[in-house]
C-alpha cells in the first residue's frame, strides 16, 4: 500500500505545520529541520508526485474505473533530499511498469535547496499556471509541466487557506481596519466585479494581522454584517476602535455586532469627498481651510475651525458642510489621543497600503476564474506579506498602555 498522503492526510498535515508555526520565535526556528517549513515543504513534494503519477497512469487513485492501461500504482520508496530545511525522507510514487520518472524530482536528483526556494517562491508571488509551468521547465532542464498539473498542485494549498480563514482569533483587538478591493471573477459564464472584504488588525502586540477574507458582491453594508458576525463567532469578543471609509451603514453595522466599539471614519476619505463638490478654483483654499480642522490640537479647537469653516463657505457649498457636521461624532474620536494613535486611526492607509501589496501579486491575473482562486492568491500574498510583520508598531508600548487606561477593563495586557 502507497505511503503517499491522501488529500484529506495532506490536509490535516498542512494544518498540523500551520500549528507550528505559533511556537516559532524565530526565521531560523521556522526553517529549521522538522519545524513547519519542512514539513510544509514534504507534503508539497509528494503532493506533487502524486500529482505527476496520475498524469502518467491517467487515472485518479482508486478509480479504476477510469482506467485504460495495464500499469498500475505499486507503492512508494523512500528518498532523502538535503534541503535547506535539513534532511527530508520523501516518499516516491512506483508504478508496476518501472516507467515512472517523476520531472519534479528527478531519480538522481537528492539536493532541493534551489526547488525549494523557487517553490515556495512561485506559490508565495501569485505566478500564473503557464509562468510556473515554464518556470519548471528552466529549472528541469526542458521538462514538460503542463500548465494544468501546475493548476492541480497549487490547488493543494487552499485546504490550508480556509484553515487559515476559519481559526479562532483574539478576544480583542485594539485596532481593526474594515475596506474592500474590487477583481472580476467568471462567474456562470460571465465576468462579474467582486468585492473582497478585508479585515487588517494591530492586535495587542502591536503587529499587524489579517483576520480575514470575504468574497461577495458590490461593498454593502449588508454584507459587512455578515463579516462581523463571522469575526464574532470565531472568537472576537470586542473592538476597541474600527477604522472605516465613508460607506453608508457601515459604522451602525459595526455597532450591532460590537456595541462598544469605536469608529474612527478616515478623514483623508472625507477630505477627498469633500473636495469633489468644491470648485475647482477654490479647492486648494478650501484643503488648506479643512486642514485647521483635523490638524487641531483638541476637539473644541477643531469645532470652532468648522464654524469658521460654514461662515466662511456655508452658502457656496453647503452639502459639504453639512456632510462634516453630520459624521462629526465619527470623524472627531481621534482627538481623543495622543499624537502617536491620531496619527496610526486618522486614515485607513495602513489597510490601503496592504492592498497595493495585494495588487502587485495579482496584477497578472485580469480575471479569475472562479472565487476560489481568488482567495488563495489573496491568502498567497498575505503570507508573504506578513513576513515583515513581525515587529510592533514604533511607539506601541506607551500606546496600548493609553489604551488599557481608555479603555478601563477591555484591555487586558499579559504582564
Amino acid at each position: 500500500m502507497s505511503n503517499l498522503p491522501t488529500e484529506k492526510e495532506f490536509s490535516q498535515r498542512m494544518k498540523e505545520a500551520y500549528k507550528m508555526l505559533g511556537s516559532c520565535k524565530s526565521v531560523e526556528d521556522i526553517s529549521a529541520n522538522g519545524g513547519p517549513l519542512s514539513h510544509m515543504f514534504k507534503d508539497c513534494i509528494e503532493a506533487m508526485l502524486k500529482e505527476e503519477m496520475t498524469e502518467h497512469l491517467g487515472y485518479e487513485h482508486n478509480d479504476a474505473r477510469s482506467k485504460n492501461t495495464e500499469n498500475s500504482r505499486n507503492g512508494s520508496y523512500t528518498k532523502n533530499l538535503k534541503s535547506e530545511s535539513g534532511k527530508i525522507k520523501i516518499q516516491v510514487p512506483r508504478d508496476r511498469d518501472g516507467e515512472f520518472e517523476p520531472k519534479i524530482l528527478p531519480k538522481n536528483k537528492t539536493k532541493t535547496s534551489d526547488l525549494e526556494r523557487k517553490i515556495i517562491s512561485m506559490y508565495a508571488k501569485g505566478m500564473t499556471t503557464t509562468d510556473i509551468s515554464e518556470h519548471i521547465s528552466d529549472m528541469y532542464l526542458g521538462s514538460d509541466i503542463s500548465p494544468t498539473f501546475i493548476s492541480q498542485v497549487t490547488g493543494k494549498i487552499l485546504p490550508l487557506a480556509k484553515e487559515w480563514q476559519a481559526r479562532e482569533l483574539d478576544k480583542v483587538y485594539p485596532v481593526v481596519f474594515f475596506d474592500a478591493i474590487q477583481y472580476k471573477v467568471r462567474e456562470d459564464g460571465k465576468v462579474v466585479s467582486k468585492a473582497v472584504y478585508v479585515t487588517l488588525a494591530i492586535n495587542t502586540e502591536g503587529i499587524r494581522e489579517v483576520l480575514g477574507f470575504y468574497v461577495g458582491e458590490a461593498e454593502s453594508s449588508k454584507f459587512w454584517m455578515q463579516v462581523f458576525t463571522d469575526l464574532s463567532n470565531r472568537g472576537v469578543a470586542d473592538i476597541l476602535i474600527a477604522c472605516v471609509d465613508g460607506l453608508k451603514g457601515l459604522p451602525d453595522a459595526i455597532n450591532t455586532i460590537f456595541p462598544k466599539t469605536e469608529i474612527q471614519l478616515c478623514i483623508v476619505h472625507q477630505i477627498r469627498n469633500s473636495l469633489k463638490y468644491v470648485g475647482s478654483l477654490n479647492q486648494k483654499e478650501f484643503a488648506q481651510d479643512l486642514k485647521l480642522i483635523y490638524k487641531a490640537t483638541s476637539e473644541e479647537i477643531a469645532k470652532e475651525e468648522l464654524k469658521n469653516l460654514n461662515k466662511k463657505w456655508g452658502k457656496k457649498y453647503p452639502i459639504v458642510i453639512r456632510s462634516w457636521e453630520n459624521n462629526w461624532s465619527n470623524l472627531a474620536n481621534f482627538f481623543q489621543y495622543s499624537a502617536p494613535i491620531r496619527k496610526m486611526i486618522y486614515t485607513t492607509n495602513i489597510i490601503e497600503g496592504f492592498h497595493r501589496q495585494l495588487r502587485k501579486v495579482t496584477k497578472n491575473r485580469g480575471l479569475f476564474p472562479h472565487n476560489d482562486s481568488l482567495f488563495k492568491l489573496l491568502y498567497l500574498a498575505t503570507t508573504e506579506a506578513s513576513k515583515k510583520w513581525n515587529m510592533p508598531r514604533q511607539g506601541w508600548a506607551e500606546m496600548v498602555g493609553q489604551l488599557a487606561i481608555h479603555f478601563e477593563g477591555r484591555l487586558n495586557l499579559k504582564i
